[in-house]
């Protein structure tokens, strides 16, 4: 029987998904996080939380060393909030984390967007959309002098003849002091072997595609079709190498629903069965929640194109894309999305999936996909048994892990660290520029 219901909450139960994804040699597992509800459906969380709409949850991050503890190659990426929690706080959790991995740790950026989640927090009317990613600006800011200048490699000496453990000389703060933030440091933590964990970013919107061009190693997107996804990731990399970077080093991962079985109508059985246990209030109480568009007022049957709103046309738009000759209905759009929500959906099997993200990958132009099983664990499993060797056979994902760390794992052995381009490094802190100043006079 699957878990997923109850596992949640159980060791066990994320263990043994981390051992499967790394048994098929995935990059890393990917834990989305919320600190609110779904209340915009009718006003109200009870639907969402009728059908544990990503309630309850708990935290990822505390998952994550016990994780690494039972594997030995596979990453881990994170969403934490630069809304409600203080950059101080995030260095040194991912720094711990980063430790406590062997390198192994990704942070997924998020600005949030639960107004709910800021009252619990304290901090009142959640900030405008754009004002969020300017504070996350001088935030990124903030994190980067903590990982990246405040320690020197070598401040860690362990010299116990001298009774000293750290040299202070070499350990320096960040005095940074921003119109959102004021922090002198030091950073709690040692050199972590990344410094800084994978950046993943999923701003799709023109403000947060510009933060995610400047900050972001890796960028997750949800996109309707292969040719708006192509035309999205170009229009990206242009605006990446804007920003002075490579385009080649930022990897994007498309979100996909798979739905995987022995052969195609073994895989559409399954469909057929997910959607008789599938709940369409809960994914209208999902779609509100990130859209802020409550659909509980119109009949199932009104066509979304003769509703009178902005937001409601937005949502006409997106599902036109995904079929331009249909007319969509509330009721569809209700049934669509109570699998696998939003995301395209890929049924099939292991060689019509393969194919699919083969398409994906070369005519969408994306680095890889974000594999999102409609159950979990069965999923994973399924995904990994069937096929992942029809990827590996057709030499499109890798039989072994090389490097060590989450970073090496994108891009290539000995790339622990940012690479060279990215925006931490433009701004040297005083000890970097005497060093590089030394070498230079050599």
């Amino acid at each position: 029987m699957d878990g997923s219901s109850t596992g949640y909450k159980d060791l066990e139960h994320w263990i043994g998904i981390a051992q499967t994804l790394e048994r098929g040699c995935f990059d890393a597992l990917f834990f989305a996080d919320v600190h609110g509800t779904y209340n915009t459906y009718q006003n109200s969380r009870d639907a969402a939380v009728r059908h544990a709409v990503q309630f309850p949850g708990n935290d990822p991050t505390l998952l994550i060393s016990a994780l690494a503890q039972a594997t030995q190659n596979l990453g881990f990426a994170c969403t934490y909030s630069t809304t409600y929690f203080q950059p101080y706080i995030t260095a040194k959790t991912f720094s711990t984390l980063d430790h406590l991995s062997n390198g192994r740790v990704a942070w997924n950026i998020v600005t949030s967007y639960l107004p709910d989640a800021c009252a619990n927090m304290g901090i009142g009317e959640m900030p405008p959309h754009d004002e969020r990613y300017d504070q996350a600006d001088e935030y990124m800011q903030v994190v980067y002098k903590l990982w990246e200048h405040s320690w020197e490699e070598d401040a860690i000496v362990r010299d116990v003849e001298n009774d000293i453990h750290t040299d202070p000389e070499k350990v320096h703060t960040i005095d940074h002091k921003g119109s959102n933030f004021q922090v002198p440091g030091p950073h709690m933590c040692e050199p972590s072997p990344q410094r800084t964990p994978v950046l993943f970013q999923a701003g799709q919107s023109p403000r947060g595609s510009d933060f995610a061009a400047k900050h972001a190693e890796a960028l997750f997107v949800i996109y309707p079709n292969v040719e708006i996804c192509r035309a999205a990731v170009d229009a990206f990399r242009d605006k990446v190498r804007a920003a002075g970077r490579n385009p080649d080093h930022v990897k994007i991962f498309a979100g996909i629903g798979i739905v995987v079985g022995e052969s195609d109508d073994d895989a559409k059985r399954k469909m057929d069965q997910f959607r008789q246990y599938a709940s369409p209030e809960g994914a209208l109480a999902l779609f509100g929640g990130w859209t802020g568009i409550d659909l509980s007022s119109y009949t199932p049957n009104q066509r979304i194109s003769n509703v009178k709103s902005e937001a409601i046309q937005h949502a006409a738009e997106y599902f036109t894309t995904i079929d331009p000759d249909r007319a969509w209905t509330v009721g569809e759009i209700s049934e669509f999305l109570s699998v696998a929500s939003i995301l395209p959906k890929v049924v099939g099997s292991p060689a019509t999936i393969a194919d699919e993200i083969e398409r994906w990958v070369d005519e969408g132009g994306i680095d890889g996909v974000n594999v999102v099983p409609v159950s979990q664990p069965t999923g994973f499993t399924e995904f990994v048994d069937l096929v992942v060797p029809e990827l590996q056979r057709r030499g499109r994902t890798r039989t072994s892990y090389e490097g060590n760390t989450l970073r090496e794992h994108y891009f290539g052995m000995g790339q622990k660290r940012l690479l060279g381009d990215h925006i931490a490094h433009r701004t040297l802190p005083p000890w970097k520029r005497k060093s590089s100043a030394g070498r230079a006079a050599e």
